[in-house]
């Protein structure tokens, strides 16, 4: 059996279609791969990468990927919505199949040592790749963003795993293996950041809700609205639904209405189906034998999905 892996690469630039058309370019055409996704965000000026493939031509096409993003982005001019502190702000690396999470691990430092000794931005390794505690957790690590890294290196408490000082225009890079996480944001109806910040550290671990949920608060300015910005780190503990109703139900002392909601790259069949057991009153182990096609429209009416099709599904390229 092959070895399969994902990775998920977060880039800071999401404005310039053509500069990241360069960066994504090394894996077009590059056997063994699939480059599944491109999803620009201009607000969070922010693109998320989604790739699949064999372990050699992935590694190939992550190390080739982050030269580019060094050369062409440049975080001294960033500006963005989302938390950022590097060029390749983010990469994630999931087992899909045939590889044990103990070798996403391992590969993972294979990879971060090869990005490092290519480009010479440091490298922090985080979730299942951590070294140290504090380095599990990414808002952790990118708390102060590029703006405060060459003060944050200085601590000893969050040295870099590889390097000592930021790349002067590039920043920092965190890397590591995790489990499936879904980016989701839900929008509202209101132009208020405040309140739609306060919505969400209701609904997160750190402020008394969920424990695998990831909040903050996005401004939309092209659309002049605010986003509930989330991470589901496992969905298997806390499912879309539950991140859903919690915003809901907060919401309603602002008087703010949910409009939509989306994911942000690809997400597993089987996170969708556990939302859809509670909307059609079906216990957990109850079998759903639903298409693609079919999970694609109840989700789009019981949690207002947006921008969504079968591609959007991990299963679609699988099966």
């Amino acid at each position: 059996m092959k070895q399969i892996i994902e990775i998920v690469p977060n880039f800071s630039e999401g404005k310039s279609k053509a500069i990241m058309e360069e960066v994504i370019a090394p894996f077009k055409g590059l056997g063994g791969t699939k480059l599944l996704n491109l999803e620009m965000d201009a607000s969070y000026n922010r693109s998320v990468v989604t790739v699949i493939g064999e372990v050699d031509s992935v590694v190939k096409g992550i190390v080739e990927s982050a030269e580019i993003a060094v050369r062409l982005i440049d975080m001294r001019e960033h500006k963005g919505e989302h938390p950022r502190m590097g060029a390749l702000d983010v990469l994630p690396i999931i087992p899909i199949q045939g590889i044990s999470e103990e070798e996403c691990i391992e590969l993972s430092y294979e990879i971060g040592e090869a990005i490092f000794k290519k480009t010479g931005i440091p490298i922090y390794f985080y979730a299942l790749s951590r070294k140290r505690p504090q380095c599990e957790n990414l808002p952790d690590i990118r708390k102060g963003e590029f703006e405060g890294l060459a003060e944050k290196m200085q601590d000893p408490f969050w040295r870099a795993d590889y390097g000592d000082v930021p790349h002067q225009s590039a920043g920092a890079i965190a890397v590591g293996c995790r489990k499936p996480l879904i980016a989701y944001n839900i929008d509202t109806d209101s132009p208020s950041k405040k309140k739609v910040l306060r919505i969400a550290r209701r609904v997160r671990f750190s402020g008394g809700g969920y424990r695998y949920i990831q909040a903050g608060a996005a401004k939309l300015m092209d659309r002049n609205i605010c986003q509930v910005t989330m991470n589901l780190t496992d969905y298997t503990k806390t499912a879309l639904y539950q991140a859903y109703e919690a915003v809901k139900m907060e919401a309603c002392r602002y008087g703010i209405e949910i409009t939509a909601s989306e994911i942000v790259g690809l997400v597993p069949k089987d996170c969708l189906l556990s939302s859809l057991r509670y909307y059609l009153n079906k216990d957990d182990d109850e079998n759903l034998d639903l298409k693609l096609e079919e999970i694609v429209e109840l989700v789009k009416k019981y949690l207002k999905f947006r921008d969504f099709s079968v591609e959007k599904i991990i299963e679609y390229y699988l099966d």
